[in-house]
């Protein structure tokens, strides 16, 4: 093997891997640059605002996905499970919105156990044990809402996806506390070192005693309260209880924010940061195409363009 040969492949092999932890953040930097030079109004306050609210129940419902990704799992279930929480709030907020909220996230945990143990106990395929309820959660949604959109006027609920404090939407600081936590629940805490160790080789925790099955189940759960609660924050700003539109799509976006943010399919690493500007990327993508009077139908297809080149580098970076 000649020598530039041997100078060419380290070098690609850095390129790659730098790619991967910090090509979100060029990206998001870039996208940046390129609304303020090009797009109208773009800086002004309340755009600032709309996007990050936007990106907000992506970015809660990417952070379980990513501790499921972490595990080499993954769950697509997560929009049937926000259509779900959408479903359950007109009928629970008589009783007040506390109550409301809280029925839908254990709507949600419940899911997220369902889903846990197919895959944990019963050794199913991740992508099959969710795909069941991808299809059926979503019905199950229709059916308890009778297929029907129901307004809601609640004002102390609706203040959740329009109010702010101190400037702050809530919405954005409910993400920025979800994502915090989630950070240091990686990080910091022996469940976050299990999940590590579990998606970096399940055979070997297993044989190390680590509790394997319970990390396993417990990505589930906190995957589907997530999930819950981002259909929560979404119903409210809509002011309207609509399982037919809440969450479409929103698993294709977390697995989108997940990857693109640095967290390999193949599992063993987890990067909560890198989540978080993976989900206000795809925010600016499908936001700036929007601007620029481009159907959302190409803001999809240029997601999907994403995705493969975010898998392409992982892959790349894993084979080396």
């Amino acid at each position: 093997m000649s020598s530039a040969t041997l100078t060419k492949t380290p070098d690609r092999a850095k390129v790659t891997a730098w790619l991967q932890n910090y090509g979100v953040y060029l990206a998001v930097v870039v996208l940046l640059l390129f609304n303020i030079a090009f797009t109208e109004n773009f800086l002004s306050a309340a755009n600032f605002r709309t996007q990050l609210v936007q990106a907000a129940p992506v970015c809660i419902v990417a952070l379980g996905m990513a501790l499921v990704i972490g595990t080499e799992g993954i769950d697509l279930s997560v929009g049937s499970v926000m259509s779900i929480s959408a479903a359950l709030i007109p009928l629970y907020l008589g009783a007040g919105p506390l109550t409301a909220i809280v029925v839908a996230v254990i709507a949600g945990i419940v899911s997220g156990l369902f889903s846990g143990y197919l895959v944990a106990y019963l050794g199913i395929q991740p992508i099959i044990a969710t795909l069941a309820l991808l299809v059926g959660g979503r019905g199950l949604a229709l059916v308890i809402a009778h297929g029907q959109l129901v307004q809601l006027h609640n004002q102390e609920f609706l203040e959740l996806g329009t109010g702010d404090f101190l400037g702050v939407p809530i919405m954005v600081i409910v993400a920025g506390v979800l994502a915090v936590l989630a950070g240091l629940v990686v990080q910091r805490t022996t469940f976050g070192r299990h999940l590590v160790a579990v998606g970096g080789n399940r055979t070997a925790s297993t044989l190390a005693g680590l509790p394997v099955k319970r990390v396993l189940i417990s990505v589930y759960v906190i995957s589907g309260a997530l999930a819950a609660m981002a259909g929560v924050l979404a119903t409210s700003r809509l002011a309207a209880s609509d399982p037919s539109d809440v969450g479409l799509l929103m698993e294709l976006s977390a697995i989108t924010a997940v990857v693109v943010g640095g967290t390999p399919l193949t599992g063993g690493r987890v990067r909560v940061l890198g989540t978080v500007f993976g989900a206000l990327l795809m925010q600016l993508v499908q936001a700036t195409l929007i601007k620029h009077n481009l159907p959302d139908s190409t803001a999809q297809m240029v997601q999907a363009a994403i995705i493969i080149v975010a898998v392409y580098v992982a892959r790349e970076r894993s084979s080396r």
